[in-house]
């Protein structure tokens, strides 16, 4: 089987990986997946990851312990919790302490021609919803993530740094909410991208803004907690969603003095992203910027890590 592999060499592509097999799980054969800033992290040493990369993907079930499943086209979520720890009991299996992370964590990832996931975890895609929308569930449930934690009101001002991969989704989700919006980014093709219901700030315009109610950084940057923080209103709420392998040095000081919330943000639900793409509420698919096959595995990442690049997807 062809597959994407991080290894201790780097990323590279193998065509020798055994085809995946897990007592007790779902075969999915991969239609699309697609790369994520998170991934482009665990290549530069985030997390310490080795094995296949990726956790956004689409495919259809092959095989499964239940055969109602066999022949469903799925998405997964990304995180296999054990279902008996305290933890998983109070109902957060996200924060399983056991848990294994698909591309992330303990378990192979979907840049193969096949990967294997607990049945618990798919959700059949409808399907109204093409492949290339699908294939965004997973960064779109984390993007509505942010509505299971704060409270935004049609009234607030809200402010998503960085309009990458995820803060283009997270711009588009806030916006539903009836809130006035503000998408900050350097690159214009970027700002282009957005929907009239989000308004376009260049970078160097950001300060000119009113201090808002929510500021959500998207910028995949370490300096982007102190930009965020620089640009919420004193009480207002901070939403974190970059990860990076080199932070930088925390300056909480402001969060005391300001009284500001400060909100890690991670994987969301994934029935009400479908429904949005379902819907036609959210159409990621001008979000994509090149598709390559899985043999050229190598120039995805590096046309994904390329200065302007959005959404690179790959097939088998």
């Amino acid at each position: 089987m062809r597959g994407l592999v991080l290894d201790e060499a780097g990323p590279r592509v193998r065509t020798d990986l055994p085809e995946p097999r897990v007592e007790g799980e779902a075969r999915i054969r991969l239609h699309l997946g697609g790369v994520c800033a998170t991934d482009l992290e665990l290549i530069r040493g985030y997390m310490g990851f080795r094995g296949v990369l990726g956790h956004e993907w689409v495919g259809t079930v092959e095989e499964a312990p239940d055969d109602a499943w066999v022949g469903r086209r799925v998405v997964g979520e990304i995180n296999a919790a054990c279902g008996r720890c305290p933890t998983c009991r109070a109902g957060r299996p996200t924060h399983c302490p056991h848990r294994t992370v698909l591309g992330i964590q303990g378990r192979d990832g979907a840049f193969a021609e096949r990967l294997c996931l607990p049945v618990e975890n798919l959700h059949e895609v409808p399907d109204g919803v093409p492949d290339e929308a699908a294939v965004f569930v997973e960064p779109l449930a984390a993007a509505c993530r942010i509505l299971e934690q704060v409270h935004v009101r049609p009234g607030d001002r809200v402010v998503v740094l960085g309009l990458g991969r995820l803060g283009q989704l997270c711009a588009r989700v806030l916006a539903l909410t009836g809130a006035r919006v503000h998408g900050v980014a350097r690159s214009s093709a970027r700002r282009a991208l957005l929907p009239p219901s989000v308004e376009a700030v260049p970078a160097e315009q950001a300060a000119d803004l009113p201090p808002a109610d929510v500021v959500v950084d998207c910028t995949g940057s370490p300096d982007g907690l102190r930009l965020a923080t620089a640009r919420v209103r004193p009480g207002g709420t901070l939403v974190l969603k970059t990860t990076v392998h080199l932070p930088e040095p925390l300056q909480p000081t402001p969060w005391v003095i300001d009284e500001i919330t400060v909100v890690g943000s991670r994987c969301g639900p994934f029935a009400p992203a479908l429904r949005l793409l379902a819907g036609g509420l959210v159409d990621p698919r001008p979000l994509v910027t090149a598709r390559y096959p899985l043999s050229q595995g190598l120039q995805a990442l590096s046309a994904a890590a390329a200065p302007g690049a959005l959404k690179v997807l790959l097939t088998p």
